[in-house]
């Protein structure tokens, strides 16, 4: 009885190819009876405004079978666009980076040079606004002017002297280079606020009013004439050290720091009349 409730009778017909035509149709019109089960679709959210965030999280990243050692060292950022490259150059300052000068070529690093200690030389010597403010004269102090200015010297006392040229040649070196490194201790011992090489650098350039009365007196052998050029060119050194070395100090120990100076250049101009 349960066999055949469960069974379907098929209609007997004579040949087995009906018998198959049959079974086919029965297949037929069972699969069409059974709804076919179709993917649930993703709501995609619409927006009216192009400003709006989606909820849509984002794609995860392929998966690598590489280790993430390998792949953070074999991973390059990409190339910064040629604006983006620029400004980064550009220091906070606003300045820029300092210029390469290892590649340029001689010529223009002479050039650089000289117009640096004619700045200086202008700022230190001459009458300018900068004079109240060391910080800001010799801001952008070098060495080469100095060492110009103390062997030019040299060279013009040792010229002036009828005897033992190189001896005069090397006392004026060593007592206007040990002069300088001992007057500029002398002002950083009284608690001077300035750098060393910048105080060098200021002595170096106050020695220039000299060298012009050097170079006078070779030119003219009058000892009244030696003595009025080394009184005017003396003075001179004195103004244009005076208001670097006294803002250097403490005001109560001014008198400390100017006295020293002064005698060094008392004792080049003494040298400058004395060589005959």
């Amino acid at each position: 009885m349960s066999q055949q409730g469960d069974t379907i009778p098929l209609h007997p017909h004579p040949s087995s190819q009906s018998d198959i035509d049959e079974i086919e149709n029965l297949i037929y019109a069972s699969s069409a009876t059974v709804p076919a089960a179709s993917p649930p679709r993703a709501s995609i959210p619409v927006s009216s405004s192009p400003f709006v965030p989606s909820n849509i999280p984002p794609p995860l990243p392929p998966k690598s079978s590489q280790p993430s050692s390998t792949l953070n060292h074999n991973h390059k950022p990409a190339p910064l666009p040629p604006s983006q490259s620029q400004s980064s150059s550009v220091a906070p300052s606003g300045f820029g980076s300092p210029p390469n000068t290892l590649t340029e070529p001689v010529w223009d690093t002479i050039k650089r040079d000289l117009s640096r200690i004619v700045s200086n030389l202008k700022l230190v010597v001459f009458p300018n606004p900068f004079r109240e403010d060391p910080g800001k004269a010799l801001r952008d102090w070098d060495l080469w002017g100095p060492f110009f200015f103390i062997v030019f010297l040299g060279l013009a006392l040792s010229w002036s002297a009828s005897v033992k040229k190189s001896e005069v040649f090397a006392v004026a070196f060593a007592l206007l280079a040990a002069g300088a490194v001992i007057l500029t201790l002398n002002v950083l011992l009284l608690g001077g606020h300035i750098i060393f090489f910048q105080s060098l650098s200021l002595l170096g350039y106050c020695l220039f009013p000299l060298d012009v009365g050097a170079v006078i007196c070779m030119l003219k052998d009058n000892v009244i004439v030696k003595i009025v050029v080394v009184c005017v060119t003396l003075a001179w050194s004195s103004w244009a050290a005076y208001p670097f070395m006294s803002s250097a100090v403490n005001p109560r120990r001014k008198a400390l720091a100017l006295y020293p100076v002064f005698l060094m250049y008392v004792s080049v101009g003494f040298l400058i009349i004395a060589i005959n």
